[in-house]
């Protein structure tokens, strides 16, 4: 694993030792999850803004399977998909 130095000041180093305790876990332990959580959070946010998206598009639902086939061989030749 990549070894990684980060400076934190004194107030942050309490407060990480504090997590640490309270997790029942070593500090690196709770810098990686920390990492993980907050790497979560950005996606969910990124994934909120994807459906902000496409809600705003306002497409219409698409038809069944069977109906979309249908427009789509009328709209094109069959014999040109194979």
């Amino acid at each position: 694993m990549p070894r990684l130095d980060v400076r934190l000041d004194a107030e942050q180093r309490r407060r990480l030792e504090e997590l640490a305790e309270a997790r029942e876990a070593p500090i690196s332990y709770v810098v990686r999850r920390l990492i993980d959580d907050a790497y979560e959070e950005v996606l969910r946010e990124r994934r909120r803004q994807a459906v902000e998206r496409l809600v705003k598009l306002d497409v219409e639902d698409p038809p069944d399977p069977a109906t979309l086939s249908r427009e789509l061989e009328a709209a094109h030749d069959p014999g040109g998909l194979h």
